[in-house]
């Protein structure tokens, strides 16, 4: 029985046998890495899912008169110990609480001036409102916290956690994946909403 080595080339170049190994060394890398990143954006819309419904919980219980500060933290620590349980322990939920008088003003955010000169600038001793009673015209009037009656909370939660695969660096992501979820809501009117100052621009 003649050695395998000994058959002639062309009987060798004819023999199929074990390209699929070949084969599937060269696509599997491809297919694992896709396969991973299938699974990473699934997690993420999930992660994403119950961070959002979570948010929406916490935020109407924290519109009531009874959500002292106390409780506040309370219902962040809800929120969070969810969120881990889906995202890991290695996660990490930070939340913001921004008070507005309304829901208009939440948008704009920038304290309303009248530009009696016209020239887009609040000067000369324009009148501004002073939304959140610092002395000052704001950008960004919101108050820290959760406000008082009456008042559009922007109630935020950023969720930060490494990615369940090692494949971020191969198709250009992020080693962390960062998740933020918003919700705003009105506190109830458990009494008279905070008037509003007038501030002076120099």
């Amino acid at each position: 029985m003649a050695h395998p080595l000994s058959r002639p080339r062309h009987t060798l170049r004819r023999d199929e046998r074990g390209i699929s190994i070949v084969e599937f060394a060269l696509i599997s890398p491809v297919f694992l890495t896709l396969l991973m990143g299938v699974f990473d954006i699934g997690h993420q819309l999930y992660a994403r899912s119950v961070l959002e419904g979570e948010m929406r919980r916490a935020g109407r219980s924290s519109t009531l008169e009874t959500a002292v500060t106390a409780r506040q933290d309370q219902l962040d620590e809800d929120v969070r110990s969810q969120v881990l349980r889906v995202a890991g322990q290695g996660a990490t939920v930070d939340f913001t609480r921004k008070a507005y008088l309304t829901y208009q003003a939440a948008q704009a955010k920038a304290e309303p001036f009248i530009d009696a000169n016209n020239d887009g600038l609040c000067d000369n001793g324009e009148s501004f409102d002073d939304w959140n009673g610092n002395g000052r015209r704001d950008l960004d009037g919101a108050r820290t916290g959760q406000g008082n009656a009456r008042d559009a909370v922007v109630y935020t939660a950023r969720l930060r956690y490494p990615r369940l695969f090692p494949m971020a660096g191969l198709v250009g992501w992020s080693n962390d994946v960062v998740i933020e979820a918003s919700t705003v809501l009105r506190n109830q009117p458990y009494g008279d909403q905070a008037a509003v100052a007038l501030g002076k621009c120099l």
